[in-house]
């Protein structure tokens, strides 16, 4: 992970702006995909997939861990946006799949 060393506070605002349009555009990215996953189940059950998340979370707190980031925080923002996602794919699978 490289990381610029900034030389003012104006620099660093600039960066974190930066990288908050990135994380967006993931999250729209990352929806889309959870959007068409809806497709491919049979049911609302499967949509909710616990098993799924379980793996998920597992796997991006590790991820964390190895960046020396919070697991705990991690959780919290993946809590979030998977139970929104995931009601965004219940939508997606009422109507048919047609993202």
């Amino acid at each position: 992970m490289d990381i610029k060393q900034c030389t003012s506070l104006e620099e660093v605002r600039n960066e974190v702006d930066k990288l908050d349009d990135e994380i967006v555009e993931l999250i729209a990215k990352r929806n889309s995909y959870v959007k068409q996953a809806a497709a491919f189940k049979e049911s609302i059950e499967e949509v909710k997939a616990p098993q799924r998340m379980d793996a998920v979370m597992q796997r991006v707190r590790h991820k964390a861990l190895t960046l020396n980031l919070s697991p705990n925080l991690i959780s919290k923002l993946y809590t979030i946006m998977i139970d929104a996602m995931v009601e965004s794919e219940i939508s997606e699978f009422r109507n048919g799949g047609n993202f």
